[in-house]
């Protein structure tokens, strides 16, 4: 399963100034806060994936390196697989 896409989780845009992000964070962590969704597991889980996106996006250098593994696509840094393609 594909990591959400941070700035759609939000509803900004990728030039979104840092009082954007916080301006649409607020809106969206109101809108499926607990305690005004009682017993909603989906509100619960949609209010956990904002807060994720905005403690990353929402940090300058955590948004810096969020969109530098973004901008790798699928084929981004996977780790390393016991050396398969290093000729020492």
């Amino acid at each position: 399963m594909a990591k959400a896409d941070y700035y759609e989780t939000l509803g900004v845009q990728r030039e979104a100034t840092a009082d954007d992000l916080k301006s649409a964070y607020r809106k969206a962590a109101m809108k499926y806060h607990p305690d005004r969704n009682p017993d909603n597991a989906e509100a619960e889980a949609k209010f956990k994936e904002v807060q994720a996106a905005y403690e990353t996006i929402g940090d300058a250098s955590k948004r810096q390196e969020y969109d530098q593994v973004r901008a790798m696509g699928a084929s981004g840094f996977s780790g390393f697989s016991g050396g398969q393609g290093f000729n020492v």
